[in-house]
């Protein structure tokens, strides 16, 4: 008996998910990161002119 190969191939992707309803949090996270990252530097930058005085 001879078998047959089976493709679970598709034209329209698994999931059916909006690129508008991903976009918000993908563009959130690095804009949290660089906030974050903002933040510590202007506490760094405050601590190192405190320890100047």
């Amino acid at each position: 008996m001879a078998r047959r190969a089976v493709c679970f191939c598709s034209a329209a992707p698994a999931t059916s998910i909006s690129l508008n309803s991903l976009q918000e949090p993908t563009m959130a996270d690095p804009a949290f990161v660089v906030t974050t990252i903002a933040v510590f530097a202007l506490v760094a930058i405050a601590a190192w002119g405190v320890t100047k005085l």
